[in-house]
């Protein structure tokens, strides 16, 4: 029967009122329900209280909410904490919970299940891609990943990154409306600028970022400002070339007056010399950017190595030699796989940091 209803979770508010009309029932009804479906996360009609004994039978006769759960987590010891998020579907995808200095609690998380792109140093390119995640399973990620915080570390969520797996920006539709129900006041109430989507770089989505006015911030994942060494590991720069990266961030920042930041992931003897820091340096002075120097996190049948500290200090000091505002970025939960490019990297069930749910 469950395949005849409608997932009520994929309706806006208007297409809710409208569907409740057809039943006979007022807008403010339709307003409650959607109230309960994302202000209070109601995985279940029967949670809604305030509504019918029949209203609620008649929810259940024509609707269905498929929420997110969590299969399995593990826990770093630094208390970051990855997840395996189950879909409706049977899909699994993965989610973190990353704690840093200053008691910010970030939710990382997937856009896609699996991945297209390939990217060489990555685990989740490895993968093949199966489907976008809806914007109700995105939603659910961060929704569970704040009830983690609250439960382990008693503190709320404070920001969000769209950075586990997939190519957000190759699932448009999806995640911008994630972002509306994260940060509606009839959602989760997030702030846009705690919130930052990360792409590999599609030119002309970047462009439809700014044409949109997003309040979000933005990520690039640039990895190597040259164009030969890019595509090596990044095989979407073939058809979106520096060039047209620069463009397309130059028309996001007309549009939005954000400046973007730029991911770079320091690989040893690949793009960590100072001719690389040299390329990057200008490349960050044609656009508005600042610049994250990432540690590298190897992955299995990988074929880079982390570059040793001596280097990515002097990476970075040439960077900030050259007043590039530049930030090192350490990696968080690298004895799980759940830091940047190890999702999906192994499974890990090493019986003191599984829990079975």
């Amino acid at each position: 029967m469950s395949q005849h209803l409608i997932d009520i979770r994929s309706l806006s508010l208007n297409e809710l009122i409208e569907a409740m009309a057809l039943e006979g029932q007022k807008p403010f009804r339709a307003k409650q329900i959607y109230e309960w479906l994302w202000k209070n996360t109601a995985t279940t009609f029967n949670e809604m209280t305030n509504l019918s004994v029949e209203l609620r039978e008649l929810l259940q006769n024509k609707f269905i909410i498929r929420p997110v759960t969590v299969s399995e987590y593990q826990v770093s010891s630094d208390k970051t904490i990855k997840n395996a998020f189950k879909l409706y579907d049977g899909s699994v995808i993965e989610g973190v919970l990353i704690p840093t200095a200053g008691g910010r609690m970030t939710a990382c998380i997937s856009s896609q299940v699996g991945c297209s792109l390939s990217c060489e140093f990555c685990a989740t390119g490895k993968l093949k891609l199966l489907r976008n995640i809806n914007s109700d399973e995105i939603f659910d990620q961060v929704k569970l990943l704040h009830q983690q915080s609250l439960d382990f570390y008693g503190k709320p969520i404070s920001n969000v990154v769209y950075m586990g797996m997939g190519e957000p920006l190759l699932n448009y539709k999806n995640v911008l409306r994630s972002v509306e129900l994260l940060t509606s006041h009839q959602g989760l109430g997030l702030a846009p600028k705690r919130i930052t989507v990360s792409t590999a770089g599609i030119a002309k989505m970047i462009k439809k970022l700014g044409d949109d006015q997003v309040k979000f911030h933005l990520a690039l994942s640039l990895h190597a400002a040259n164009e030969e060494k890019r595509s090596k590991i990044m095989p979407i720069n073939e058809q979106n070339s520096l060039e047209s990266l620069a463009e397309a961030i130059n028309y996001f920042y007309e549009k939005t007056k954000e400046r973007i930041t730029l991911e770079y992931i320091v690989f040893k003897d690949f793009n960590d010399s100072i001719k690389d820091a040299d390329e990057l340096i200008k490349f960050y002075y044609r656009i508005k950017a600042k610049v994250n120097i990432i540690e590298y996190n190897p992955i299995d049948g990988g074929q880079f190595q982390q570059t040793t500290p001596e280097r990515l200090e002097a990476f970075a000091r040439h960077l900030q030699n050259h007043k590039v505002i530049v930030n090192i970025r350490r990696s968080r939960g690298k004895d799980i796989d759940a830091a940047c490019g190890q999702l999906v990297n192994k499974n890990n069930t090493v019986a003191e940091r599984v829990f079975k749910k």
